[in-house]
């Protein structure tokens, strides 16, 4: 049982990984997919399959607004608010089972992507959620995710990731996610873009503690 309900109204941060830690985008192709999935599954009714991503998704109909995310090599981020009762999880739960149909299918494996059930938390403040969202839109950064490969396992492997930073900054046209939460606490967008690279440089100099985050165990390892 999780330790909080999941209500319409509250923001969440949630995420998980590849199951043993294994990297779950080997590909740009698999990257798009995931973030077609994001979109075509964020939706009340059943889908059997992706639709053409042309398709709009009127407000009423969709199970979470998605405040920002970051998709990693092994893992990903997301801050949520359900719009509809079990929003958060029908929508991870949709993301999760047409995405591992596709990775198995394409990459000819068998079984689980994920590691068990994705894990949450309750933003229960202001200020932890403009830390969160500072923390989720480059948490690529915050793993150190410069490179485009890394030596894993003995093997040369290219680094796939993708992320809300750009949305937030104005750097690309796409309105995704629901920014106003985050941005409209501050003057401009300059002035987000200081407090998010910021945040990343406490965490990455240790002025924040883990716990702040809880994400102990995500990092690539050998």
């Amino acid at each position: 049982m999780r330790k909080h309900p999941f209500l319409i109204g509250q923001y969440y941060h949630i995420y998980n990984r590849g199951t043993d830690k294994r990297i779950i985008f080997k590909d740009s192709g698999d990257l798009k997919r995931f973030f077609k999935c994001m979109n075509e599954f964020n939706v009340v009714a059943p889908i059997g399959h992706i639709r053409d991503i042309s398709d709009k998704l009127d407000k009423k109909n969709k199970l979470v607004d998605i405040v920002c995310y970051c998709l990693n090599p092994n893992h990903y981020h997301f801050i949520l608010t359900p719009l509809v009762e079990n929003g958060i999880e029908k929508f991870i739960q949709k993301i999760g089972g047409g995405f591992t149909r596709y990775f198995n299918e394409k990459h000819k494996r068998t079984g689980v992507l994920f590691q068990g059930k994705f894990k949450s938390v309750l933003i229960d403040s202001d200020k932890y959620l403009m830390y969160l969202s500072a923390y989720v839109n480059l948490n690529n950064c915050v793993h150190k995710l410069s490179v485009s490969s890394i030596r894993l396992r003995g093997k040369n492997i290219n680094l796939f990731w993708k992320s809300s930073w750009k949305e937030y900054i104005g750097e690309n046209k796409e309105r995704f996610c629901n920014k106003s939460i985050v941005l409209d606490r501050y003057k401009n967008i300059k002035d987000y873009e200081e407090f998010a690279k910021s945040v990343v440089a406490g965490v990455l100099n240790k002025r924040y503690q883990n716990d702040l985050f809880l994400d102990k165990n995500l990092l690539i390892e050998e």
